[in-house]
């Protein structure tokens, strides 16, 4: 690594990455703190558990048919812009939650919460590939996404303890939770529209050497990706290796989600636990997760191998989630939660890292996208299943059975890119 490139990267990552980290802190929390409101919200407003899990769920229908052109429209736009729009918008519906009344009003609020946050993972991994050169993108987009445990380990805590205030000033604690969870997205959109920079050429706090010399650097990634397999946005959203990578997006997805929305419920059915405990106990998976996505993120960008960083981490994930349906005892139950987080979680940053090694412009973010959006038919899926089979069966038994073998299917299916020849 020469002294300005060492120099540039340095510069980008601080300058970039723990302000996006914030940003999806704060995203996460916002989609799944409804795991939480969940221990006091369905005794107050009479829902099933298959009733939150439809709830739960329909978010990423929202989401999913939202996906391509919002993600479209930020190349249109710029991202400075069009982040800050889908903050400010989805912060006000989060905090608007806490008006909801019965199932209908919680259907329809978690569907437009969907809507609004639609394109914000797959602009952001769009956004990164725009800063990051290829071999440092999987480093990148780990550091990015260790957002999702994180909002987990600050947020339960927080929710748990929010959930405390029930009945001040006549609010339910859920109520509490979502406005207080809600507001910060709305308050930081504004701070996005001042802090971002939409590409290096126009990054004023680079010098201009290190602006050309990654403007540059980038332009070449780029145009190398085009020359070599010429996928224009059309091509895209029919390449084989793009809904392959979609189809495994769809399984992780499906495991975490299933996981993550009903995770509190499964602790506190375990352990008995006050929601303030719950909160803090549930931190405890997504601390190995996030740590688990920093370090085989680092590991795929050394190698420069992606394929056995996905498909290893999914079979562990499968494993957890089989040993969690079968454990009753409070710790090892928890061991079990622990590493089915890291498994599944711990995918993303060299999954991520391989649609920019085909796709460029457009196309990328299109495909980027594409593949986000089944990714959200899975956040559907897994947390509807749960919620149907545990009012089935009585118990979570069979749902994490279910999600484990969804997990297999991940692994093996992520076996068959290696015949792709645009990952070679």
């Amino acid at each position: 690594m020469t002294d300005i490139e060492r120099a540039t990267m340095a510069r980008v990552t601080w300058r970039l990455l723990p302000f996006l980290l914030l940003l999806y802190i704060i995203s996460w929390l916002d989609r799944v703190n409804v795991g939480f409101a969940k221990l006091q919200m369905n005794t107050d407003l009479g829902m099933s558990e298959t009733a939150y899990g439809l709830g739960a769920g329909i978010f990423f229908i929202g989401y999913a048919l939202c996906e391509v052109p919002s993600n479209l429209l930020l190349v249109r736009f710029g991202a400075r812009i069009w982040i800050a729009r889908i903050m400010i918008t989805w912060g006000l519906i989060s905090a608007g939650m806490m008006f909801v009344q019965g199932e209908t009003s919680f259907y329809v609020m978690r569907f437009l919460l969907g809507i609004a946050e639609a394109g914000f993972l797959p602009g952001i991994v769009y956004y990164l590939s725009q800063w990051f050169p290829r071999e440092q993108r999987a480093k990148a987009v780990s550091w990015f996404m260790i957002g999702i445990p994180l909002s987990i380990v600050f947020g339960g805590p927080l929710s748990g303890w929010l959930l405390g205030f029930d009945g001040h000033l006549g609010l339910h604690g859920w109520q509490w939770m979502y406005l207080v969870e809600g507001l910060p997205a709305t308050i930081l959109g504004f701070v996005v529209l001042g802090f971002l920079t939409d590409k290096p050429s126009e990054a004023h706090w680079l010098t201009a050497e290190q602006r050309n010399w990654l403007t540059e650097r980038i332009e070449v990634e780029h145009n190398e990706a085009v020359a070599r397999h010429g996928v224009g946005l059309g091509g895209a959203l029919l390449h084989p290796t793009v809904w392959l990578l979609a189809l495994i997006m769809f399984c992780c997805q499906t495991g975490s989600y299933g996981l993550t929305l009903w995770v509190p419920t499964i602790i506190k059915g375990l352990s008995g636990f006050t929601d303030f405990q719950t909160g803090l106990i549930s931190a405890i998976p997504y601390i190995a997760a996030a740590l688990g996505m920093v370090l085989i993120g680092r590991s795929s960008d050394r190698s420069g191998e992606r394929i056995l960083h996905l498909a290893v981490p999914t079979f562990i994930g499968a494993l957890g989630f089989i040993a969690t349906g079968i454990l009753s005892s409070p710790v090892p139950a928890m061991i079990a939660i622990t590493v089915a987080a890291v498994g599944d979680y711990g995918t993303r940053g060299p999954f991520w890292a391989m649609p920019g090694k085909f796709l460029s412009g457009s196309s990328a973010a299109a495909a980027i996208a594409l593949i986000n959006s089944m990714g959200a038919v899975g956040g559907f899926v897994g947390p509807y299943a749960v919620g149907y089979l545990k009012d089935a069966t009585g118990s979570f038994t069979s749902p994490l059975f279910l999600l484990a073998g969804v997990l297999f299917a991940g692994s093996v299916l992520t076996l068959f890119l290696r015949k792709s020849p645009t990952l070679k």
